[in-house]
């Protein structure tokens, strides 16, 4: 146990004390003295290690006691003392062990800790100076130094601290950004790029202090200057991608677009470059231009980019989205279904797909890519609207009505969407005749959302067709109307609701507004020559029959209406 005690003592003594166990005392104790507070010592450092810090303490004071002149015996005491958060206890023990030994490095670093962490910065500070000036090769410290008048705001003794600093380690990229972050602070652009010059000749070929330069430079609107710093690097490394896209951008932002362009189109045609870069920057792109600044500038970028890139996904998604925003939507479809292929699990895609077909009226493709997406995500709603809103535009009732239905379903925490399924649902079933349904649907949708005059115009259209309920009908048209007095297909619904309720002379009004407002169709001169024809004046109903057909020669009753000069219903 002896032999393992001495070592214990040796480890602590070279690791804490330096120069060994530090007696400055006016009087020499006995060896056995000497051998007792070693004793206690050797013991308290074994609870300190142990975490037990009141039996560590307890034992560094009986070795105190002994040999009250140890420095190391006060900086252990300090030590135990700050990490209880006694800081005066710890400060008066921490100053006892500098007075005592003055040389030993670690007595500085826990006195200068316990001032900061009482915020006594300037103190903190002096131990620091004092530590530096004192001992040889604590340069490093310097750094804390450094920190701790950053922290103050001392800024001109930051910069002299971080000088002394490359006085002793030389250039370094570390120190250099923080003196520039200084000088940066002072509104000392000049300074700051002094420093970067310093870093570009001590390092040369480094790109990112040519792009440090070009920031400062950037920042202070001295974009020549940034050009120039970008220029003379990429003369000497054409392959500096970043520094290009810098000078790209600065030519863009001065509306040299064609040479921002050229610069671009050699980062894109670059296949080494990563690709997830140039869609971030076509991303950007995308928000920041207009349709035309798209076309003429970033979609050239986009070709480059799908033809080097052809196996990237995302490489025509960025493609995609860059033409739908430019108003290209055919040949923004062709970039997302070259999408899909390489990776169909990208569901916005397939929804853009769809909703770009349904813009171009290309119903059968609406009801064929969203049969296909119905198949990869089932749990999607909006593919069931699109699904069911083109069937219904295609008169397929059936397929429309289970498409909403099953939409409708999924849809139960998006009440907008619900209400669009509904209306919906109102006309497929009754495309179907089956009323009930249709009704119920309608009704349901106006519970949601009773002013939409859409769903008030057809149901009470259909109401009207089919002479039923025909007083609710005509007071959902008529607040239509009277809300949209100017909407011609609006003014048709009301005049048909009053034809149907045997109101002609009414009904005839309102499709003579609607026929004078223009952009009608055959079926409102049908209407009027019906009206017309319940009223007696059946050569003008004739006529206005004939103007439908010139209009719609497929008109089912037209031609009987004519020959027979007969209303059929």
């Amino acid at each position: 146990m002896v032999i393992r005690k001495i070592h214990i003592l040796l480890f602590v003594l070279l690791l804490l004390a330096g120069n060994g166990f530090v007696l400055a005392q006016k009087k020499k104790p006995s060896d056995k003295s000497l051998r007792e507070a070693e004793f206690y010592f050797t013991e308290g450092e074994k609870y300190y290690i142990l975490e037990d810090y009141a039996k560590a303490l307890v034992l560094f004071q009986k070795s105190l006691d002994i040999s009250p002149d140890n420095a190391t015996v006060y900086f252990k005491i300090g030590q135990i003392y700050s990490q209880s958060s006694e800081l005066e206890k710890a400060l008066t023990n921490a100053k006892k062990a500098v007075d005592l030994d003055e040389k030993n490095k670690y007595f500085y670093v826990l006195l200068a800790d316990i001032y900061t962490q009482m915020g006594n910065f300037p103190e903190a500070a002096k131990v620091y100076e004092d530590l530096v000036g004192k001992i040889e090769k604590t340069e490093i410290y310097l750094f804390e130094l450094a920190a701790l008048y950053l922290y103050q705001q001392r800024y001109d003794d930051a910069l002299s601290t971080y000088s002394r600093i490359e006085d002793s380690y030389g250039v370094s990229e570390e120190i250099s950004f923080q003196k520039q972050k200084i000088y940066l602070q002072l509104n000392q652009a000049d300074k700051a790029l002094a420093e970067g010059d310093k870093l570009i000749s001590t390092f040369p070929g480094e790109e990112s202090f040519v792009l440090k330069q070009a920031e400062i430079l950037i920042h202070n609107k001295r974009d020549a200057e940034a050009k120039k710093y970008l220029n003379e690097y990429l003369t000497e490394n054409p392959e500096g991608y970043q520094s290009r896209m810098v000078l790209a951008e600065l030519k863009r932002r001065n509306n040299d677009y064609p040479g921002a362009l050229e610069d671009l189109k050699v980062i894109f045609k670059n296949p080494d470059y990563n690709p997830d870069n140039k869609v971030q920057l076509l991303a950007e792109y995308r928000s920041e231009l207009t349709a035309e600044q798209l076309l003429q500038f970033a979609t050239p970028l986009a070709e480059i980019l799908v033809d080097v890139h052809p196996e990237v996904a995302d490489a025509h998604i960025i493609y995609g989205d860059l033409l739908q925003q430019a108003n290209k939507p055919e040949q923004s479809i062709q970039n997302y279904k070259a999408a899909i292929k390489i990776d169909p699990s990208n569901f916005g895609v397939w929804q853009n797909i769809i909703q770009l077909h349904f813009q171009l009226n290309q119903i059968d493709s609406v009801i064929d890519f969203s049969n296909i997406a119905l198949e990869l995500f089932p749990n999607q709603a909006i593919l069931y609207y699109f699904n069911g809103a083109a069937n219904l535009q295609e008169n397929n009732y059936e397929e429309a009505s289970y498409a909403l239905e099953q939409g409708k379903k999924l849809a139960s925490a998006n009440l907008n969407l619900i209400g669009a399924f509904n209306s919906m649902l109102g006309d497929a079933y009754n495309g179907q005749e089956m009323y009930e349904k249709s009704d119920e649907a309608f009704e349901a949708a106006l519970d949601f959302d009773p002013n939409n005059y859409g769903i008030l115009n057809n149901y009470s259209y259909y109401l009207a067709l089919r002479k039923e309920n025909l007083d609710k009908a005509e007071k959902m048209s008529k607040k239509v109307v009277d809300n949209n007095p100017n909407d011609v297909t609006f003014l048709d619904t009301y005049a048909w609701v009053l034809f149907s309720k045997g109101k002609y002379k009414e009904a005839k009004k309102v499709m003579e507004k609607a026929i004078s407002i223009g952009d009608v169709e055959a079926v409102h001169y049908e209407h009027y020559g019906d009206i017309l024809f319940k009223l007696g004046n059946v050569d003008e109903a004739v006529k206005q029959w004939q103007v439908a057909k010139g209009m719609d020669p497929n008109s089912e009753l037209i031609d009987k209406k004519i020959a027979d000069r007969k209303l059929y219903e």
